[in-house]
């Protein structure tokens, strides 16, 4: 009992460590903001939510945007990783945009409801 406590405690004291260096670090390394891609992730997410209350999307096609959506932002993620937004990459996060933008309408006016 007495190791499980000192195994806890010598943990909680390198975390305590690791803060500080994890503060610094983030604060060197601005995070970069694409306003445009992230104002069409809110909007679609919007438009998700909004098909979802009125009962236009199903929990499969809800699943399946949300998805969609969640690999967007790991793109985003991965290609600011280098702390540059290349007009490949951006062009690229635009089309997988488009591309769920569209998924968002078809799902939402395919005339399958929510039971």
């Amino acid at each position: 009992m007495k190791r499980i406590f000192i195994n806890l405690f010598c943990s909680g004291l390198v975390c305590a460590a690791m803060v500080p260096a994890t503060g610094i670090a983030a604060e060197n390394k601005k995070p970069m903001k694409s306003p445009a891609i992230n104002e069409r992730e809110h909007n679609q997410q919007s438009r998700i939510r909004q098909g979802v209350r009125s009962g236009e999307l199903t929990r499969k096609e809800t699943a399946r945007l949300e998805a969609e959506e969640a690999r967007i932002r790991l793109n985003e993620r991965l290609a600011k990783s280098d702390g540059k937004l290349t007009p490949e990459e951006r062009a690229r996060l635009e089309n997988e945009l488009n591309k769920t933008s569209h998924d968002i309408y078809e799902q939402k006016h395919d005339d399958q409801t929510r039971k």
